[in-house]
């Protein structure tokens, strides 16, 4: 073991692979800043320069322009409540309300540390544990992921506003969204009014820009004459506070760093699911609740740190059993497989090397986050002192570039305007936006597995309780679904026995 380790240490310090990582680390900064380019696309541009490159510094490549488009995400998300990747949507708001409190420093440092601690916290995952957690993913049939569906889209509700019934009409919203086209399990074209454009249904990227991004400007372009200027906010001391945060809610860091790597462990999950749920649970255990959405930095630190614990838990599936742990670990197995490092239990044994290797890669990449965090938040500060009647065009110009570029398709970007002005009326009439966009990411996901068991089960509602995971999360989600009725009969009932000794 210590041999392969000298010998992994040995990989991975060479001149050349570390140019690569310093290199990509850069890219994933850039394109993970970029609203409207994902993660997921930063790794499939690197798909053809891997092809000349020995298998440790592609694989390095993609490991670490990940980690860094994951974080870099937060950036604008913070600054104009735009979120550079979809991961980083769920805390958006909450990001740019203390941006306007002139606290950028606190969204932007905090979330840099605790994205760096749950990457870190994931590896540690990966490398102590990465069999008997692929083990336990494995045991997730479609009645697993049902619920587990479930449970993320009840999530919607804890993080929706004060109004619960105008959270369910958001998230029924992003759910009804998710029905156009014929990406379903019968292949039938629905709500396509005819047109071919509308068949491969409605793109995440183009309606996520759409209702962040274009909707924050129309809403400039109508308040532009209430509003004052930019904020004010100073960027000078990046990691002034940060540690005191990180001190104050270690258990959120702890409970995100947990929860990141055991929902990224699960095969089609992912990054922003493990982000709605970690934000949604820290609002929920929260001895403050009544801050959030305000500007309170306890559920950035939360979520921030399960986004990038759930990168390095997606390889523990993709490493042992060749099974995609998310759309990123999806194109890495193929990479995996070019350069003969092929998945499964034998390629620790076959490859421990290589495997050592990409461990090591892993810690870098999250290490090498801190300094280079650090240099792109310094730079965004310019974005803070730039006119808004300026800035604001040109995100408009970014966004419609971005939206075009997913699929080359003019239709994206009437997509992403339709929804930017979509958007804007819900929140001006006091329905959030991030329950939709959690019935976007989940949607298709929960009707895939719910037909596939009702088939499985040949319509026995009992099945979705046979299994013993299946049972547990199927009681969980409906005790939680049950909770408020039982507070309210519970609340009625303390009322009318209080009343007759008044």
């Amino acid at each position: 073991m210590l041999e392969n380790l000298i010998a992994a240490f040995g990989q991975v310090f060479e001149l050349h692979v570390l140019l690569v990582i310093f290199l990509s680390a850069t890219y994933g900064l850039f394109v993970g800043a970029i609203p409207g380019l994902s993660a997921t696309m930063a790794v499939a541009l690197l798909v053809p320069v891997t092809f000349f490159m020995p298998p440790v510094p592609a694989i390095a490549a993609m490991v670490t322009a990940t980690a860094m488009a994951i974080f870099s995400g937060d950036v604008p998300g913070c600054l104009l409540r735009i979120p550079g990747t979809p991961a980083s949507a769920a805390y958006t708001d909450e990001a740019y309300q203390l941006t306007k409190k002139g606290k950028t420093e606190l969204a932007l440092g905090g979330g840099l540390v605790c994205s760096c601690i749950g990457g870190l916290f994931g590896t540690a995952v990966l490398i102590a544990a990465a069999p008997a957690l692929a083990e336990l993913a494995l045991q997730f049939s479609s009645y697993e992921y049902f619920w587990l569906v479930l449970l993320g889209l009840t999530c919607a509700i804890f993080i929706a506003s004060a109004d619960p019934l105008k959270g369910f009409v958001s998230l029924f919203l992003g759910l009804m969204i998710t029905c156009v086209g014929m990406g379903n399990p019968t292949g039938y074209p629905r709500f396509t009014f005819g047109s071919d454009a509308m068949l491969s249904g409605l793109s995440l990227v183009p309606v996520m820009v759409g209702m962040f991004a274009v909707s924050e400007v129309l809403r400039y372009a109508v308040n532009s004459a209430k509003e004052s200027g930019n904020f004010t906010g100073s960027i000078d001391k990046v990691f002034s506070g940060t540690l005191r945060l990180v001190a104050k809610y270690p258990k959120s860091v702890m409970r995100g760093s947990v929860l990141g790597t055991v929902v990224g462990a699960l095969p089609g999950a992912g990054a922003d699911i493990a982000a709605y749920m970690s934000y949604a649970i820290s609002k929920k255990f929260s001895k403050e609740p009544e801050k959030f959405g305000t500007g309170h930095p306890e559920g950035i630190v939360e979520a921030s740190s399960a986004n990038n614990a759930s990168l390095a838990g997606a390889w523990i599936p993709a490493l042992v059993f060749g099974i995609p742990g998310d759309s990123i670990t999806a194109i890495v197995i193929g990479v995996l497989y070019m350069k003969d490092l092929n998945p499964g239990p034998m390629i620790f044994i076959n490859n421990p090397v290589s495997m050592y290797s990409i461990f090591i890669v892993f810690i870098l990449a999250n290490l090498l986050m801190l300094p280079l965090g650090y240099a792109l938040i310094k730079l965004s500060k310019h974005i803070l002192r730039t006119p808004r009647n300026i800035l604001m065009p040109l995100i408009l110009l970014f966004c419609i570039v971005g939206s075009y570029a997913i699929n080359n398709s003019i239709f994206d970007v009437g997509v992403m305007l339709t929804f930017g002005v979509l958007a804007y009326l819900m929140e001006e009439n006091g329905f959030p936006i991030a329950p939709t966009i959690l019935g976007v990411v989940l949607g298709t996901m929960l009707e895939e597995n719910y037909i596939s068991s009702v088939i499985k089960s040949d319509g026995n509602i009992i099945a979705f309780f046979d299994r013993p995971i299946a049972g547990t999360l199927g009681v969980i989600t409906i005790l939680i679904w049950l909770l408020p009725l039982f507070m309210r009969h519970f609340r009625k009932k303390q009322a009318l026995h209080i009343l007759p000794g008044q």
